[in-house]
């Protein structure tokens, strides 16, 4: 039972708003590229693979990630306490479970067409070696958000078997999505990272912080407005993409103290909500 607790937390499935995030991107590309007149059956099959691939590969991330943080993690207050760092779990046992995980999420990934298993596959260096740019780069949330986003362009090419100018537009704007998000979830180990030598974002803006999200956010709303252009989307696609700049600049950072660990958390967190709303927008955008 102990070792089943300590895997339980090396997962962090107790926190959902990770593999959330690595979702909500897949679910929008398959809902883009999805006609609805069709069997709605596949599209269901095809969401359910994607939930549970983002839990598996969040799963295995995560463990790649606090093997290769062990020795930072053991500096950070937020972090020290985790199984590998903690000395709980052996690193052996560690890499064992995530090439579990990896297999399993390998099953999934063979119910896709062939286009979206090769496109799956070329992801996984950048996925595994994230964890390594805050060591070499103040960027590492664009890595990240190249990594997290991915599934964006997966679930296009699920259905449609190729991949255009409208599913890459997407990508890169939720790039910008991530690029906040991650920021604003950094800012709670900055004065750790300082001591350490870890780079991010958060470290690169500091003080400007809010102008950088700012920034990111509305070239995100915009790329969501150029969308319902390109998916000639109904008006009311646009009505409610209010609520969506209302989420992202007055819920999350109209009352943000990026001084504050604990707001920083709560704002991050946030953003699962923030996947859902631009969810129901698509849909908004394709049925009314």
């Amino acid at each position: 039972m102990k070792q089943l607790s300590l895997f339980i937390e090396l997962i962090r499935i107790k926190k959902p708003i990770g593999f959330m995030l690595l979702f909500w991107p897949c679910a929008w590309g398959l809902t883009i590229a999805y006609d609805f007149k069709n069997n709605l059956n596949l599209y269901f099959f095809y969401l359910t693979l994607f939930f549970l691939g983002a839990v598996l590969m969040r799963s295995a991330g995560c463990i790649v990630n606090d093997i290769f943080d062990k020795k930072y993690d053991k500096q950070v207050f937020r972090t020290k306490n985790r199984p590998i760092a903690s000395g709980q779990i052996s690193i052996k046992l560690a890499i064992l479970y995530s090439c579990i995980l990896c297999f399993l999420a390998l099953l999934i990934l063979l119910n896709f067409n062939l286009f979206t298993i090769f496109l799956a596959l070329a992801s996984m260096p950048l996925a595994f070696t994230y964890p390594l740019m805050k060591r070499f780069t103040y960027w590492p949330q664009l890595f990240l958000g190249i990594t997290f986003n991915y599934g964006l362009i997966l679930g296009w090419t699920a259905v449609n078997g190729e991949i255009n100018l409208i599913p890459f537009i997407f990508y890169l704007g939720a790039i910008f999505w991530t690029l906040g998000y991650d920021t604003i979830y950094g800012y709670q180990d900055i004065k750790d990272d300082e001591i350490i030598g870890l780079k991010s974002t958060s470290l690169k803006f500091k003080d400007k912080g809010i102008k950088f999200l700012i920034a990111s956010y509305f070239i995100f709303i915009l790329v969501l407005i150029i969308l319902g252009y390109m998916m000639q989307f109904t008006k009311y696609y646009y009505f409610f993409l209010i609520i969506s700049f209302s989420h992202l600049f007055l819920y999350q950072i109209k009352n943000l103290d990026l001084k504050k660990p604990y707001m920083c958390l709560l704002t991050f967190n946030k953003n699962n909500s923030f996947g859902c709303v631009v969810l129901i927008n698509i849909f908004i955008g394709k049925f009314f």
